[in-house]
């Protein structure tokens, strides 16, 4: 029997229109489009939905009451981070993207898009500065897919399984990369060790079937990895690849991966210039030196430089269009989409506004305040750091000695205006900083934190005015 209702702003839900799509494609209801779904994973009853507004004005009420109920971090005192990051965004970025020949996430074709092309290339090229690699692809969808790609590429490269994960991972991310790569790839573990990767542990672990050995620096708790020249020689030794994944906004004053052996780089651009949106405007890159091997496993698109008909003219085009799934389909290696294309001319944008020295100097103001945030947190009795390596924006703070859950010290701190981090375990409260987070905000997440650890440990002489919020 045809369902009789109409649904006011979903297309094709009029009978008719029902019923003449099912005569065309010769189907005697839609339930045959899902014979080969098991019956135990289908959903037996109707999506547990409101009933649809009509009027459009009611609609929009209702989706901005929604929307209000987000807090955005220029509301609140926030040191939240794990993926996703409050830094500046000059109001140069948001211009140059809102103008209407780049507003759109589609990369352009050479016959309608000369201009997007050169945008695009320049941020290839500011990139591969950054890094200093020689090749960076057009934005994946995020990191995560960067980072799988990545992976893949050693993969296929060397006809291998084995992957080992030298360093602490972002769940989120460790999940989306497993999601993608658990077909043809076997994620190994190595423990870390003070917060950085364990080389001997891993060096046991190395042979002829590692396609890659993964390091992500900053890791997820934002530990910088000092020895990881060692592990690339480790790497290479075996015939294997490494894969680096990390956050470009430190490479001012950072060393660069590829510097240390590193032959694949990857990671998201969010930081670059991308404002957080509700979960953040993410786009992947990757990095390679200029090695052929490696270039023809790149799935993403690459814009250079090409001459034209035009003696001494150069135009902007295409990279070995041949290995992609553009050109290839079905027959690719990889699937590549082109929805963060915008994003990367966003990070362009902010790379040549910020220039080696502004990079340089943000480089350095992170490295300044992070370790500020380290010392005025770990002063507090009870608040012990996660461990002894170098931090970039990100470090854990173990709370177990004071008595509070990282839970309870979110909850409390919430209530009076701060986002004191992300709960990483019982115990554990990862905490960021950035440009953002200026030396008063830093102490006043101490202070504010102090109080309520004296709170819990010796109620009965807290402040009055910490009893009466308690209370209240």
């Amino acid at each position: 029997m045809t369902d009789p209702f109409v649904h006011p702003y979903i297309p094709n839900t009029a009978p008719e229109s029902r019923a003449a799509m099912l005569a065309a494609v010769g189907a005697a209801s839609v339930d045959e489009f899902y014979a080969d779904v098991p019956a135990d994973l289908r959903l037996d009853r109707p999506l547990d939905l409101p009933e649809p507004l009509v009027a459009e004005q009611d609609l929009a009420r209702h989706v901005e009451g929604l929307l209000a109920k987000n807090t955005s971090t220029r509301r609140r005192l926030s040191f939240l981070g794990a993926g996703t990051y409050h830094h500046y965004v000059p109001a140069v970025v948001d211009e140059v993207i809102g103008r209407s020949e780049f507003l759109t996430a589609y990369a352009g074709e050479p016959y309608e898009d000369h201009g997007r092309f050169q945008a695009l290339f320049q941020y290839q090229s500011l990139m591969a500065e950054l890094l200093e690699m020689d090749v960076v692809n057009v934005p994946t969808y995020d990191g995560y897919q960067a980072t799988a790609t990545a992976l893949s590429m050693a993969g296929r490269m060397s006809g291998r399984r084995r992957i080992l994960v030298a360093s602490d991972v972002l769940p989120a991310k460790l999940s989306k990369v497993h999601d993608f790569v658990r077909v043809h790839l076997d994620l190994e573990f190595v423990p870390t060790v003070d917060g950085v990767a364990d080389v001997p542990g891993l060096a046991s672990r190395l042979g002829d079937d590692v396609a890659a050995v993964w390091v992500e620096t900053p890791s997820c708790t934002g530990a910088l990895e000092a020895r990881l020249g060692e592990i690339a020689v480790a790497a290479h030794a075996a015939g294997a690849v490494l894969v680096v994944g990390t956050d470009p906004i430190g490479y001012g004053v950072l060393t660069p991966p590829a510097v240390h052996g590193a032959d694949i780089v990857c990671g998201d651009i969010q930081s670059l210039g991308l404002h957080q949106w509700y979960g953040g405007a993410h786009g992947g890159f990757i990095a390679v030196h200029d090695d052929p091997r490696f270039i023809m496993e790149m799935p993403s698109r690459l814009f250079g430089l090409a001459a034209t008909d035009v003696p001494g003219e150069y135009g902007f085009g295409d990279v070995a269009y041949d290995r992609t799934s553009f050109a290839l389909r079905e027959e690719g290696k990889e699937w590549v989409g082109t929805a963060a294309a915008l994003w990367g001319i966003a990070a362009g944008v902010y790379l040549a506004l910020m220039g080696p020295q502004g990079m340089r100097e943000l480089g350095e103001l992170l490295l300044a305040r992070t370790r500020y945030a380290q010392q005025r947190l770990a002063a507090i009795p009870g608040v012990e750091l996660g461990d002894a390596a170098t931090h970039l924006r990100e470090f854990t703070v173990d709370l177990a000695a004071t008595g509070l859950g990282s839970a309870d010290v979110v909850e409390a701190l919430r209530a009076h205006g701060i986002e004191p981090g992300v709960p990483v375990d019982e115990y554990r409260l990862l905490v960021c900083v950035t440009e953002m987070t200026n030396q008063a905000d830093i102490d006043r997440l101490a202070a504010e934190l102090d109080a309520l650890v004296q709170t819990h440990r010796h109620p009965a002489s807290a402040p009055i005015h910490a009893l009466q919020e308690q209370n209240a």
